[in-house]
C-alpha cells in the first residue's frame, strides 16, 4: 500500500495544538497498515461523531487505496459506527448536558459557546437539513450531534438525516476510488469538501424548485 502524506491534516492554529493535531493524524494512518484496520476505522468512526478531531475519511481513504474492491466495506463500517456515535452524541446533549463538567468539556474543547447557540437558531428552522448538511459536508458532524440532543431535536428525524448524510459521504469517497482508481486520492484530499457542498447545494435548491412548482 503506498504511503499516504499529510499534506491535507486539519488546518488548526499554530503551536502546541498543531502539534498534536499532527501526531493524531499520524496515529490515525498508521492503524491502515495493521491488522485492526477495520476496528480502529469503526472506532474512530464512532468516536468523531462526538469529541474526536480526526475525521474518519483520513483512515477510509488510506484503506481504500490499500484495497479498491473492499471500498464499499470499508464505507459501511464506518457509515455505521459515526451514525451510532451520532446517537452517542444526541444521548450526552440530552441527558448529560446539565452536568457542568460534561457541557464544560465540550465548550472548552470541542466547540464554541458562538456555535453552540448558532446551531440552536437553526434548529428552529430547518431541523432535517442542518443534520444532512452536517452529515455531509465538512461542517463539524459532532457539534450537530450533541446540541441536537440539547435542544431535543427530534430524535427519528435526526437518526434519518445522519443516515443519508454519513452513508453518501463514505460511500461517495469509496465509489470514486472504484471509479478512477487510487490517482483520484489527490482530488479527494484537494477539493472533496467542495464536491460535497456544491451537491449539497444543488440537492436544496432542487427540493426548493420541486416544492415552488407544486406549490
Amino acid at each position: 500500500m503506498p504511503e499516504p502524506t499529510l499534506d491535507t491534516a486539519p488546518a488548526v492554529s499554530t503551536g502546541s495544538r498543531k502539534g498534536l493535531i499532527r501526531r493524531l493524524y499520524d496515529w490515525v494512518l498508521h492503524w491502515a497498515y495493521t491488522p485492526y484496520a477495520i476496528p480502529a476505522l469503526v472506532i474512530l468512526s464512532f468516536a468523531e461523531s462526538s469529541f474526536f478531531p480526526i475525521p474518519p475519511d483520513v483512515l477510509l481513504i488510506a484503506l481504500c487505496i490499500g484495497n479498491v474492491r473492499k471500498g464499499y466495506v470499508f464505507a459501511a463500517w464506518c457509515s455505521v459506527a459515526s451514525v451510532l456515535g451520532g446517537i452517542a452524541g444526541y444521548g450526552i446533549g440530552r441527558f448529560l448536558w446539565n452536568l457542568d463538567y460534561v457541557s464544560g468539556f465540550f465548550l472548552n474543547y470541542v466547540f464554541s459557546q458562538a456555535t453552540f447557540d448558532r446551531v440552536g437558531e437553526l434548529y428552529k428552522e430547518y431541523d432535517f437539513w442542518i443534520v444532512f448538511v452536517a452529515a455531509f459536508t465538512p461542517i463539524p458532524y459532532k457539534v450537530i450531534t450533541i446540541t441536537a440532543g440539547v435542544f431535543a431535536t427530534n430524535f427519528p428525524m435526526f437518526v434519518l438525516a445522519s443516515v443519508i448524510g454519513r452513508s453518501a459521504r463514505f460511500f461517495l469517497v469509496a465509489w470514486l476510488f472504484r471509479r478512477f482508481g487510487p490517482p483520484i486520492k489527490d482530488f479527494i484530499e484537494r477539493r472533496f469538501a467542495m464536491v460535497t457542498i456544491v451537491g449539497t447545494l444543488m440537492l436544496i435548491g432542487g427540493f426548493v424548485a420541486l416544492k415552488m412548482l407544486t406549490g
